[in-house]
Parts: structure tokens; C-alpha cells; sequence
């Protein structure tokens, strides 16, 4: 009987929330360096906080350390970083944050997410704020700043300050990001690939999609006649949905596997005149572009294509009537470091390859992570198949030069798993189940040797779910057994895509 108590007062012991501080918050101002300034170390208390006065309101946080930090690891940087750190309850780990486009400011969403499960974490600016890419003009440093140092330089940091806060260091260390940050976990498992366990790295954006976006912007909308309006679209996806959805076996106003999916846009053409329900010539051919990869005069694929299922959202890329910033500013401040450069000038063998000699071992991908594999790291890629900013045949390419890199020196693929998501737009939003708890995901692959078989996503609707999905490790995806609701996931296997589907 004593030994039960014993054992039922150890349990007690270990997993009450307590303060397991070896320094108080406000102490760890001591700590000063040379390349690190701290502005703050402030204690939080349990509730709702607004990080900044425009920010908007974090609810449900518990009682957290905020330390604010400014880094500087060469001359000419600037780098910003927040860490957050449990007072009590913290779980023993670590969880960094990346940003997205070109940074520019702190991702206090994600921070907050890691916080609420009891995590440590981190993000950063990546050295400036303000959106835009016009801080890397001139600056060379900066440009390494934002690919990868600043998040090198915070996460050196952010275990620094776990160990002096509560007296050891984090037992696991993980980094979830989605776009940029989807492109920032995977810079950081090629150049630093024992700084995490698992990465998780959602519709990376390679910057070779920059280049791609221009080269649509010519296609699509230098000519005013090539605009497709947008009032088209719904006309548009409807088409592709009749030719795609049902090649699944199921029509479910979800294209599966747009991989096998080609729509003739020349069937939607105006018999006479221009109307709301068909497309002109030159319309037709703006619709063949955003669904054609990027090639060369050679036919050499540069950047895959826009896949369909996207129809809804084609103003991100083909609405003009310039591209985004976001696009540009790679041209305008990092390759050319001309302000007035003009798009419209864009040639897309020329000025990519331009690009890709800029990008050349600062923030182009490399596919090695060999070392990330035998270091034991696991890796979680996903993209969503109706992406409209990132073409997610990018993902694929990558993922299969990754195996084909490591297949040698690494152990198999048992490291890698890569899930692309039926109807899911740019990392979250679409029509399909776009919402899944990755990080949990990673934390079982890692801690408990689970590797993802079989992930369930959900959509919801006004905050409410209304169907679950079953997504499959590619390159299987999701097929209907048969019988039961087609909004449950427990009604779909994953299967390879040759294998036949079962009709309604």
C-alpha cells in the first residue's frame, strides 16, 4: 500500500504545473553579448494579450516570460526577435516559428499556438521591418539575414535563454512554418541540420516562383485584352470541376489529383461576342498559360504549372493589372537593385537566370539533407493542390530530388513524408480540408517513432466542421470505399492513383 502511495505521489509531482525557473524572467536582462541586445524581459500574465498596439488580441495565453531581443551578427544587421517562455507547465520543448513573404515583422499567431501547448518559442523579423524586399538593396548582409542567419541567430539564442531560465536545455526542438517559412525550415535542415528533430514546412515558397509569377504577369495581363474579369472565374472552375472531379470516382467538388487533370479552355470560347459565360481567344489563351508550366524556348520546365482546381483565386496571379510586390521586389531589390525596374521588361530566361545566380547559396533550395537524416531529423512537407501563390508541383520536385539525394546516404525515406492537400489554397482556406494538427503529427514521429500514415483534415463553415478528409503521403491519395458518407474520412483509403476507384 506505501508503495502504491509512493508511486501515486511521484506521478502527482511530475506532472503538476510548478515554476521550474533557475532564473526569474526580469534576471535574464544580465545576460548581455557583444552581437545580442535585450530590450525586454517582462513576465505576462495569464489571459489575453495584444503584443503591440496594432496587433491584434491573443487570447487564452497562460503566464509567459516575453523577452524581446535585437541581434546582430554582422555589421549591417538588424535582426528582431520575441521569445516566449512558460512560467509554469512548460512541456520541455521547443517550437520556432517561421515568417512569410519577405518577413518584416513577428508571427505572434503561431507563438501563441506553440505557447498554448506549453512550448518555448521563438520567431523573428528576419532582419527589417515593413513588408517589401527594398532593405536588401545595397545591403548583402541583410539578404543573408532574411534567407537564413536570422533564424539560425534566433534559434542560438532562444536555447541559450531556455537553459538560463529554467535550468536545462529543451529535450526536443522543432520548427513549423508555412510559405516563406515553409522555404525558411528548409534552408535551415540543409545548413544547420542538427538544430532540429522535426520540421515542418507547408507550401514552401522557392524563390524561383518569382520568376514564374512574371512570366504569367506577361502572359496573362501586359495585353489589357489577355485579362480573364473576375466575375469568369465561377464559370471557369465550374468547367474544370466537370472535366476534372469525377476522374477520382467521386464528385465531390474536389479535384484529388489535378496531376491527371487537363481542361480544354478552348470549349469555353465565345461563339460571337464577348459574355459572362464564355471566354475571348485571347482569354482562352490566358487560361492554357496559368495551366502550363514556365518552360524555355527548348521546352525546358522552369517552374511548374498552376494546377486546376485554382480558378477561384487566379486574381492573386492573373488579375492585374501589375503583379504583386511580392513578386517583383526580387527583381526590383535583389537581383537589379533598381526601384524603377519595370515587370514589363521581364524575360524569363534571361532574368531567371539572373535570379537564380543572385539566389546561389543564400536562399535557393538544395535537395542534400542528407545530413538532416542521419542527424535523425524528420521532415513534414505539405502543399495544397489548389495553392494559387506557390505551384505545388514545386513541392513535388523537391521532395523527389530530396530522395533521390539521400537514398544512398541516408536511411531510406522513413525520415521524409510529404502530403499534399486536395482543395487546400495557399496553406490554409479553399474548399477542401485544409486544417490538421501537424504539430502533434511531428511530435509522435519523433518522440514516438509514429511515422504519418494516414492524416485526417477537416473544412469547416462558419466554425463548424463539415467534412473530414483522409490525406494520404504521396504520392497515394484519398479514394472512396464505396459506402458511407463522402464527408467522413472513415469512408476513404489511401491508395496509389492507378488503383481503381470505387463508383458511387
Amino acid at each position: 500500500m506505501r508503495r502504491h502511495l509512493l508511486c501515486a505521489l511521484a506521478l502527482t509531482i511530475a506532472f503538476e504545473p510548478r515554476v521550474l525557473q533557475a532564473r526569474s524572467c526580469e534576471g535574464l536582462l544580465k545576460l548581455v553579448s557583444p552581437t545580442v541586445s535585450m530590450t525586454l524581459a517582462k513576465t505576462v500574465e495569464t489571459g489575453v494579450f495584444r503584443p503591440t498596439a496594432g496587433a491584434e488580441a491573443l487570447p487564452d495565453l497562460p503566464r509567459f516570460c516575453r523577452v524581446i531581443l535585437k541581434l546582430s551578427p554582422s555589421s549591417d544587421s538588424d535582426i528582431g526577435v520575441e521569445i516566449w517562455l512558460p512560467v509554469m507547465g512548460w512541456n520541455g520543448k521547443f517550437l520556432a516559428v517561421g515568417s512569410g513573404g519577405w518577413g518584416g515583422s513577428i508571427n505572434f499567431d503561431d507563438m501563441a499556438d506553440a505557447l498554448r501547448r506549453g512550448y518555448a518559442t521563438s520567431a523573428t523579423d528576419d532582419g527589417h521591418t515593413g513588408s517589401g524586399a527594398s532593405f536588401i538593396a545595397g545591403h548583402p548582409a541583410k539578404f543573408v539575414d532574411f534567407a537564413y542567419r536570422a533564424d539560425h541567430e534566433m534559434t542560438i539564442e532562444a536555447k541559450k535563454l531556455i537553459k538560463a531560465f529554467y535550468g536545462r536545455s529543451a529535450r526536443r526542438s522543432y520548427w513549423n512554418g508555412c510559405s516563406g517559412g515553409g522555404r525558411e525550415g528548409l534552408l535551415q535542415a540543409y545548413r544547420y541540420p542538427d538544430e532540429f528533430n522535426g520540421i515542418i514546412a507547408g507550401d514552401p515558397a522557392n524563390m524561383r516562383r518569382n520568376a514564374w509569377a512574371l512570366w504569367l504577369a506577361i502572359q496573362t495581363f501586359k495585353d489589357p485584352a489577355a485579362v480573364i474579369p473576375p466575375d469568369k472565374y465561377p464559370m471557369i472552375h465550374h468547367a474544370v470541376l466537370e472535366a476534372c472531379d469525377a476522374k477520382d470516382g467521386l464528385k465531390d467538388g474536389i479535384i484529388d489529383d489535378p496531376e491527371g487533370c487537363d481542361v480544354d479552355f478552348k470549349s469555353l470560347e465565345c461563339a460571337a461576342v464577348d459574355g459572362p459565360d464564355c471566354l475571348t481567344p485571347r482569354q482562352v489563351q490566358t487560361a492554357q498559360a496559368i495551366t502550363s508550366p514556365a518552360t524555355t524556348k527548348t521546352g525546358q520546365v522552369l517552374f511548374p504549372r498552376l494546377e486546376p482546381g485554382t480558378e477561384l483565386r487566379w486574381d492573386r496571379l492573373a488579375g492585374g493589372p501589375r503583379p504583386a510586390d511580392i513578386f517583383v521586389d526580387q527583381f526590383r531589390y535583389v537581383v537589379y537593385q533598381d526601384p524603377d525596374w519595370d515587370w514589363r521588361n521581364f524575360d524569363l530566361e534571361r532574368d531567371s537566370a539572373r535570379a537564380n545566380a543572385v539566389d546561389k547559396d543564400i536562399d535557393e533550395l538544395d535537395p542534400n539533407l542528407a545530413a538532416f537524416a542521419k542527424h535523425g531529423g524528420k521532415m513534414l512537407i505539405y502543399h495544397g493542390w489548389a495553392d494559387q501563390q506557390v505551384a505545388p508541383g514545386s513541392s513535388i520536385e523537391f521532395y523527389e530530388s530530396v530522395l533521390k539525394r539521400t537514398a544512398k546516404s541516408a536511411q531510406g525515406s522513413n525520415w521524409i513524408r510529404l502530403f499534399m492537400v486536395p482543395g487546400m489554397a495557399h496553406c490554409t482556406g479553399g474548399e477542401g480540408p485544409d486544417t490538421f494538427d501537424k504539430i502533434s503529427l511531428i511530435e509522435r514521429w519523433v518522440e514516438k517513432a509514429e511515422a504519418p500514415t494516414r492524416v485526417i483534415a477537416a473544412h469547416s463553415t462558419a466554425g463548424k466542421v463539415d467534412r473530414t478528409r483522409p490525406l494520404c503521403p504521396y504520392p497515394q491519395v484519398a479514394r472512396y470505399n464505396g459506402a458511407g458518407s463522402i464527408d467522413e474520412a472513415s469512408n476513404f483509403s489511401c491508395r496509389l492513383p492507378n488503383t481503381p476507384p470505387a463508383r458511387q
